[in-house]
């Protein structure tokens, strides 16, 4: 009995603030608040901006899909006002596996982080494989061809072997990040701008194709299409949370943490809403289920030869995403490390360009692996998944947060309306959760049982919370 409530206390033991600032004084602080706001926008402007508008109006929505994206926005902001609070109190690197380590513990740390692993590692592997179809799309137009063998994942029986460009993409991004975050937050910053700047040329463009008639009937399935649709292009937003990884890197953090953070959701709703406008106007709503309806839209307006351009912007769309992605990956795998939970040597810091190089290293082979090798069509809703329980311990956080009174947050942001805000998100949250199918659950299971056999055959007696706290 005394054995197992011990383990219960070391489970429950809750790391400090100032411990956290001690491990991560190596990281150099150097992202301002454009350099968030890049980092945001890179991870969630993807692919989907170029395809959910078109095919979530076709089937659920109609031209109302500009109202189920305001909806979307004004859920995940509650979510982000919580990750805004909690970044600016808690400067430090690892976002919810370290908010959940202070708050509540570190088994629910651990959970977290374990969670944030699936979604951050999945999300890159899975995209990996879609910026390789583009590319080898982009290659066939100019006569370009390579091995079929090289083109997917591990598939025999279809004549796939290996997926060359998911790999070499992944191992650019980790080589550019491995140069240092001053380095690889221009190139990103760039890459965005290109990709604002594609966006923005087709909504100027397609503006003057508009037929209003096309926006009749605005709201063909009702009012339940508009709810329906605001819960498929919610998971547009996933990534704003990817902001909050690098919160140990930023300069003056409760300012410009919460501004990288709305800064993101404003700038992405404003050019998905724009986005969703005019494709309706341009095309009518019914046609609009293809893969690419973007391009399609175009097309039928005789504007074809942009279809090349908008496939740039899609590249460099899932560029940034893979970088965003990749480095929050790196920076969580390091904060793990740093606790002790994983092996220690992935929470070291190179000293010479100030980064987890080990870390970096590890999740760039984990990602390489599965873009390469492995069928990742049936696992992505476990990426939405990962994503919500974080948002959920983010939100009713929030509540435990205020009563800490050795964290001082009396100049940084706070949720407003606390704490019926905090409340309401943590319940939008487990909502959405509940929209998930049972496989999803099922797989989700087998990934916690994983995960909770590693705490407890390793992460638990490694820790370096329990190990300072036995002396």
């Amino acid at each position: 009995m005394g054995k197992t409530s011990g383990i219960f206390s070391r489970m429950n033991q809750k790391e400090s603030l100032d411990n956290y600032l001690a491990r991560d004084n190596k990281l150099e602080r150097t992202l301002t608040a454009k350099d968030l706001i890049m980092l945001g926008v890179g991870a969630v402007i993807g692919t989907g901006i170029f395809i959910l508008p078109g095919t979530v109006a076709a089937q659920h929505t109609g031209p109302g899909i500009i109202i189920s994206f305001l909806l979307a926005t004004l859920v995940c902001s509650t979510s982000a006002l919580c990750y805004a609070e909690f970044s600016s109190a808690l400067p430090i690197a690892g976002s919810a596996y370290s908010y959940g380590s202070v708050v509540f513990g570190e088994l629910t740390g651990w959970i977290l982080g374990w969670a944030l692993v699936l979604e951050y590692m999945l999300s890159v592997a899975a995209v990996s494989s879609g910026w390789s179809a583009y590319f080898q799309s982009l290659l066939g137009g100019f006569g370009i061809h390579i091995p079929k063998a090289l083109t997917g994942f591990y598939d025999p029986a279809n004549g796939t072997y290996f997926n060359l460009f998911a790999v070499l993409i992944v191992l650019l991004i980790a080589w550019i990040l491995s140069f240092g975050l001053k380095s690889s937050v221009r190139i990103n910053s760039i890459i965005v701008v290109v990709k604002i700047a594609i966006i923005l040329l087709f909504i100027v463009v397609g503006f003057f194709y508009v037929k209003p008639s096309h926006w009749t009937p605005f709201l063909p399935f009702g009012t339940s299409g508009i709810f329906k649709g605001a819960s498929l292009v919610f998971f547009a937003y996933l990534g704003f949370d990817c902001v909050s990884s690098s919160a140990a890197e930023v300069k003056n953090p409760k300012r410009n943490m919460p501004i990288g953070i709305f800064g993101t959701l404003i700038i992405c709703t404003i050019l998905y809403m724009l986005v969703s406008i005019v494709l309706t106007g341009m095309v009518h709503y019914s046609r609009l289920n293809v893969s690419d309806p973007v391009s399609f839209a175009l097309q039928v307006v005789g504007q074809g030869k942009l279809s090349g351009i908008i496939a740039v912007g899609a590249l460099a769309g899932m560029f940034t995403m893979m970088v965003t992605m990749i480095y929050s990956s790196s920076r969580l795998i390091y904060s793990i490390g740093r606790d002790g939970l994983l092996p220690k040597f992935l929470g070291k810091i190179n000293p010479k360009n100030n980064i987890p190089k080990h870390s970096v290293v590890i999740v760039t082979i984990i990602i390489a692996f599965m873009g390469g090798f492995v069928s990742l069509s049936k696992l992505a809703s476990l990426v939405n998944i990962g994503t919500l329980i974080a948002f959920t311990f983010i939100s009713i956080g929030v509540i435990p947060l205020r009563k800490r009174k050795d964290i001082d947050n009396k100049d940084g942001f706070k949720v407003p309306f606390y704490p019926v805000l905090p409340i309401i998100s943590t319940l939008l949250c487990i909502g959405l959760m509940t929209q998930l199918p049972a496989e999803t659950w099922l797989i989700a299971i087998i990934w916690f049982i994983i995960g909770l056999v590693i705490y407890f055959g390793y992460g638990i007696s490694h820790s370096k919370l329990n190990v300072s706290n036995k002396k």
